[in-house]
This record gives structure tokens, sequence and C-alpha cells, in this order.
């Protein structure tokens, strides 16, 4: 199992969106870059991974354009707003 993992994926075909799918499954964190996916392929891997993600009760959150944090049921979320 990942464990406490963070696995960070740029996949380039919505295929390969499938491992971040395993990843989250076996209880790993995925950062998930899908700007080298076309727009429409990257808007159905989010929204695949978000539905995966859900059903795993897990968490997401949007950290850009094209960039997203998927987070197992046990990882706490906090996204501060103060600037560095």
């Amino acid at each position: 199992h990942w464990g406490a993992e963070v696995v960070v994926m740029q996949p380039t075909s919505f295929e390969a969106v499938q491992e971040a799918v395993m990843a989250l499954r076996d209880h790993a964190t995925v950062l998930l870059n899908l700007s080298s996916l076309p727009p429409e392929q990257a808007q159905r891997a989010a929204d695949f991974m978000a539905c995966r993600a859900f059903a795993l009760d897990g968490h997401q959150e949007r950290l850009g354009e094209s960039v997203f944090l998927f987070a197992p049921h046990f990882v706490h979320l906090h996204r501060s707003l103060a600037a560095c």
C-alpha cells in the first residue's frame, strides 16, 4: 500500500489516468497535472477522478488550471490563504 505517500502524475493519455485511480484506491494522495492532455480529455479525466474520489470517500482540491489534488478520506486538506 502507498500509505502516506504523495504520487505526482502528469498523464499523456486518458488511459494513463487509471494509474492515478489505482494509487488513490491504495490510499495515496495524488497530485494530478492534466496539462499534457487536450482540454476535452483533461476535463473528462478530472471528472473521472472526482467520481472515483467521491466513491472512495476521498477529497479533491483544484490547485490550478489543470492541476488537482485527490486525497484519501483520512488525509485532511487545509488551504491557507495567507501570502508567503
